[in-house]
């Protein structure tokens, strides 16, 4: 790290801070960002807010996985092609990649779902998943959004979202409260929102927030075997 990525050295180990907190040193998981970049999104990709996220679970993706490079989905009306960002090449990263794909569309969670699902389940890894899901916003299709998750906890990913802005996220509430195993076989995903302000919270406070839930979900998931 102090090599590679001498930059995220001070977010490398606040998140092992937060990773002893919550009995998670030593878990291997294959990390995963997802980025919304619907229209609403606009703001906080110009103030960095996403850049600022995306160094923040690199720094706490290298405590998980050697290989320093994480997948990235950006999504809007649909799921774009799989990126990468990597401690060798993170600074402007999302910047870049987000300017690349040109317009920005609505908010579509399921095409984003299902594309990191088919990179998961092609790439051979043998680690669970640990999906950082970012959006501003409810999905275009609710219903959808929900069947698909509830579908997806019979696979080792795990999915916690973060809210970007001043919405009421009515249905990422619900969608964490959302019983198990009455509509799902584990309780497979988190949520916490991050303010209109995200790139503010402080590097403790959000890496505590990222990983209070996904402890409790490799317990769950090794007891109904969805993880060996």
């Amino acid at each position: 790290m102090e090599q590679t990525a001498p930059g995220l050295v001070s977010l490398y180990k606040a998140a092992g801070v937060s990773l002893d907190k919550h009995r998670l040193a030593g878990v291997r998981a294959a990390v995963y960002l997802v980025l919304d970049r619907s229209g609403s999104m606009s703001g906080f990709y110009r103030d960095g807010s996403v850049q600022a996220l995306a160094e923040r679970v690199l720094a706490a993706a290298a405590h998980f996985d050697d290989d320093g490079v994480v997948p990235v989905v950006f999504f809007d009306s649909k799921a774009h092609n799989v990126e990468e960002i990597s401690l060798a090449d993170y600074r402007g990263r999302v910047d870049k990649l987000h300017k690349k794909l040109g317009s920005m569309g609505t908010t579509n969670y399921v095409s984003a779902m299902e594309a990191v699902i088919r990179h998961y389940q092609s790439c051979g890894a043998t680690d669970p998943a640990y999906v950082i899901f970012q959006t501003d916003g409810s999905p275009d299709n609710e219903k959808r959004a929900e069947q698909t998750l509830c579908k997806a906890a019979e696979l080792p990913i795990f999915w916690q979202f973060v809210g970007f802005g001043r919405d009421q996220f009515k249905f990422l509430h619900r969608l964490d409260e959302l019983p198990a195993p009455r509509y799902r076989v584990v309780d497979n995903a988190g949520f916490f929102e991050a303010g209109a302000n995200p790139s503010r919270m402080s590097d403790e406070k959000l890496y505590d927030q990222l990983m209070i839930e996904f402890p409790e979900w490799l317990q769950s998931a090794r007891r109904a075997g969805v993880l060996g």
